[in-house]
């Protein structure tokens, strides 16, 4: 027989996330505008980054507008530009169009230097809102992880899919994970500090081991 606490802690309980149509529409939407994409290197479909980062979205309790702003967090830097934005925005509103449009790093072809392009983004990121870090930090989770994969499967010609090399991109994901710390430490933020702490070891000729902490050694 339940107690009266039991039965009022399940009452209590949240109501699991809810995806509509809308949700669908945006997938439909990002598969159709990233068809002819694949990941840095690889025949792995783009829609694959894009599903990894609102699955991590969704995971940290983002709603569904956060996660529709995730499948279409490239598809303007690689769809279209200001144009893209704005047809994103009347499809599915301003607050998702604000999230993409946080987690561009360029809008124009062709796109500005690396450097430049890499530093004007981080100094975005720190005035950006709740929704656009999350979102932003669960995009480069997501791309970490994959180099960490990657650079396990083939060692050091990694770095040659990058434009900002092996430093660049190092300092990169390293200045991103220091800037998404000063927040209030969440799942996604304490992930990605483990994965550029495992990247920076094997850069380093240091392999982590199954089982072993990324950031011990």
């Amino acid at each position: 027989m339940k107690t009266k606490a039991a039965i009022k802690k399940k009452r209590q309980a949240p109501n699991p996330q809810q995806l509509g149509p809308r949700f669908l529409r945006a997938f439909q939407f990002a598969a159709e505008k990233h068809a002819k994409q694949t990941r840095k290197a690889s025949t792995i479909p783009y829609i694959a980054h894009l599903m990894g980062v609102a699955s991590l979205v969704l995971e940290a309790g983002g709603d569904e507008a956060l996660a529709i702003a995730a499948l279409l967090h490239d598809v303007v830097e690689d769809c279209g530009g200001e144009p893209m934005l704005r047809e994103v925005r009347r499809r599915f509103g301003k607050r998702v169009a604000s999230v993409v449009e946080g987690c561009t790093d360029a809008d124009t072809i062709p796109k500005p230097p690396w450097r430049e392009r890499k530093e004007k983004y981080i100094a975005q990121l720190k005035t950006a809102d709740a929704d656009t870090r999350l979102v932003s930090a669960a995009d480069k989770l997501n791309n970490v992880r994959s180099i960490v994969s990657d650079y396990r499967a083939i060692g050091e010609s990694v770095w040659s899919r990058f434009n900002g090399g092996r430093d660049g991109t190092l300092w990169y994901y390293r200045t991103l994970r220091d800037e998404f710390l000063r927040d209030q430490p969440n799942r996604i933020t304490r992930d990605l500090d483990l994965a550029v702490n495992e990247l920076e070891l094997l850069a380093r000729g240091k392999p982590v081991s199954a089982g072993q902490s990324a950031v011990e050694g």
